[in-house]
């Protein structure tokens, strides 16, 4: 591949993820998501994902489009807590679940993108996060069709510490608010969040970006992913309603309130 890594669409930028991949999907609940790209894979009708995120957006936003469309298969998530669906699918054993605290899940992912197989933390021990049994999925009936299995433990300064696995994934989306053609990519304010670390975890990562810059345009200082990370860079067209910034969860203060 050449240095520029700019391909025309996110259909064109997405055309290669077939059934069964798996995928490394950046933001935090609608916060960063890479919502173009996201919808491209929707469109496409690709399912069997196993993707990795934070959570799994909202009903009817992010990937909870997929998930509505029963395009994905599994999901590794620390928050579920927004959306019905994902909670209607995990108890009627449409869906696998491993659910990973969120420091631990943010580690895994740097931790595979930064070539480091496994590593040892204090979190989750004590509970069924490192003794096993939490259910991965569920049976028609209700039963643990599959349930976690137990880590591997080690003391550490005379405490316990859990053995966890980086995570690799196929591919990776996110998104970016500045972004050159070799890749390198300026991540704003909280949007920031997973979208790094997704980068880093898939061998194939794919970038959105709100304005796509020439290379030398960003000092290299304002860079917070740099372009070894980023195979390919699609601009957001402006006004793309797949592209939009909703809130999550809105609250306004009542008429009336102190």
């Amino acid at each position: 591949m050449g240095l520029d890594k700019t391909v025309a669409s996110a259909a064109e930028a997405v055309a290669d993820i077939t059934a069964g991949a798996s995928l490394a999907v950046g933001g935090f609940g609608l916060c960063g998501i890479p919502g173009t790209l996201i919808d491209a894979l929707w469109q496409r009708g690709v399912d069997d994902l196993r993707i990795v995120s934070n959570n799994c957006g909202v009903d009817d936003w992010g990937l909870g489009l997929l998930l509505a469309a029963g395009q994905i298969s599994r999901m590794t998530s620390s928050y579920v807590g927004e959306n019905k669906e994902f909670a209607r699918q995990y108890l009627s054993g449409e869906l696998e679940v491993e659910l990973v605290p969120q420091g631990t899940l943010a580690e895994r992912l740097r931790a595979g993108g930064s070539g480091i197989p496994a590593f040892y933390t204090p979190a989750g021990t004590g509970t069924q996060v490192g003794e096993g049994g939490l259910p991965w999925r569920y049976a028609a009936d209700g039963t643990v069709a599959v349930a976690s299995p137990p880590k591997e433990t080690r003391e550490f300064g005379g405490r316990p510490h859990l053995l966890e696995e980086g995570i690799t994934t196929d591919f990776a989306l996110v998104r970016a608010t500045v972004g050159d053609r070799h890749g390198n990519l300026v991540f704003r304010s909280s949007a920031r969040n997973f979208n790094p670390l997704a980068a880093m975890a898939g061998r194939i990562t794919v970038a959105e970006v709100d304005h796509l810059v020439e290379p030398g345009e960003l000092d290299p200082d304002e860079v917070h992913l740099p372009g070894v990370f980023v195979q390919r860079v699609v601009r957001v067209t402006p006004g793309d309603p797949a592209a939009e910034r909703r809130v999550e969860r809105r609250t306004v203060r009542q008429e009336g309130d102190a």
